[in-house]
């Protein structure tokens, strides 16, 4: 015989994960927002958050977005391997 499965009330872990993530949200808009005053760095870490957790597919776009024009801003990024064409 299978054991009966009970819809399950939240429990105060759901609920705190849920208030953390929204905080995380709610810190990476402000960030967003304010990307003049803001290091790349950051503004990366605030896109990645709403890439993921952004409540709307249009606010999760404008993060992917953002992500590339923060990108494009510096094209030698993550590529730390020297050309070997290139003369030190």
């Amino acid at each position: 015989m299978k054991p009966q499965l009970s819809v399950r009330k939240h429990s105060a872990r759901d609920t705190s994960r849920t208030d953390w993530i929204d905080e995380r949200r709610r810190e990476a808009r402000a960030v967003v927002a304010d990307v003049a005053h803001h290091s790349d760095h950051l503004i990366r870490l605030a896109c990645n958050v709403l890439v993921q957790h952004g409540e709307t597919d249009e606010e999760r776009e404008d993060a992917r977005i953002l992500l590339v024009v923060v990108d494009a801003r510096h094209p030698t990024r993550g590529n730390h391997r020297p050309d070997p064409e290139v003369g030190s």
